[in-house]
């Protein structure tokens, strides 16, 4: 098997887990600060094994200011997690996944707002047409907003936690020199001190059984994901990263149908489709500077500046 095919599979299984996480995370009963505290919990000791296995922490790479970026890309990291999954619970786990997946048109957007990066009117163009497919997916109509419904709230909640997403991706990407696992592993543990006060504990006694999808999302969607996806990035290239990631996107339409009978309608998969092709119009658009590069002996690979989350995915 080649590198590249190699790749493919391991970004491939990342995003199929990912694609799962919906599941995990309703089936657990937990409430969703509950959810992603312990999956930051969980998710350290697993990163954290990993990292100290690899004997990675005696030569980290962080300076200062990586650190703080880092750190700062986490407090994002977690509260997108926390809104994402709130809009599980207002909308679907289909509808959720799909709002999120305009994750891509943030960063272009907060790039040229906060950094000034390059705006093309061709990515402006690309954008617009995201957002139309965007409509068409939420399903939002003017009575929604009358009605007081919980379901516009999950879809601005959904958009919420993709604007937190392109800020993490925006400042992580800044992290230099450092393995994509290390930071990844300081934004884990950045969400247990910030998350502790708004865990009920008391809620989680009667949790029972379900304790095996809280460890599940720790140790499969946090742990084995991460390494899986952080392992193809060193062997493809930035199109192919950018058409598998849209593995992710399918398999939790797809089991939100099988698991609980939720499915899109037909005007709302109109949308899908045009937000499919914006995003990888904008994604292949970015300057090669940005692509992965293979990892060498003696130096972190530069692919430690991509986010600590999947591409374009829920994290």
């Amino acid at each position: 098997m080649t590198s590249e095919n190699k790749g493919t599979a391991q970004l491939t299984s990342a995003m199929v887990l990912s694609g799962t996480l919906g599941v995990f995370v309703v089936e657990s009963g937990a409430s969703p600060f509950d959810v992603v505290f312990f999956r930051v919990l969980f998710g350290a000791l697993a990163l954290g094994a990993y990292v100290v296995g690899r004997g990675w922490l005696r030569h980290h790479g962080f300076t200062a200011r990586t650190l703080g970026l880092a750190v700062l890309g986490g407090v994002f990291i977690v509260f997108n997690w926390v809104l994402l999954f709130q809009s599980y619970e207002n909308t679907s786990i289909s509808v959720a996944t799909v709002v999120y997946h305009t994750q891509p048109f943030y960063v272009v957007l907060l790039g040229a707002l906060l950094f000034r990066e390059r705006l093309t009117a061709t990515k402006v163009g690309w954008v617009g047409v995201a957002f139309a497919g965007l409509i068409l997916v939420s399903g939002v109509t003017p009575g929604d907003f009358g009605s007081g419904g919980s379901y516009v709230v999950g879809v601005g909640q959904a958009l919420l936690a993709a604007l937190l997403y392109g800020l993490s991706t925006l400042v992580t990407k800044r992290v230099t020199g450092v393995r994509p696992h290390l930071v990844a592993l300081v934004q884990v543990l950045v969400g247990i001190p910030l998350l502790l006060p708004f865990a009920d504990f008391g809620a989680m006694s009667g949790t029972g059984a379900d304790w095996g999808w809280l460890v599940g999302l720790g140790f499969i969607h946090t742990g084995v994901m991460y390494v899986l996806m952080y392992a193809a990035y060193a062997k493809l290239p930035v199109s192919k990263i950018a058409v598998l990631a849209f593995v992710y996107p399918a398999v939790a339409m797809v089991m939100d149908w099988a698991v609980y009978g939720h499915h899109i309608g037909l005007v709302q998969a109109l949308g899908v489709p045009l937000i499919v092709v914006a995003s990888l119009k904008v994604t292949l658009a970015r300057p090669r500077a940005s692509a992965p590069v293979r990892e060498t002996a003696g130096r972190a690979p530069e692919a430690a500046s991509r986010p600590a989350t999947p591409v374009a995915c829920e994290g």
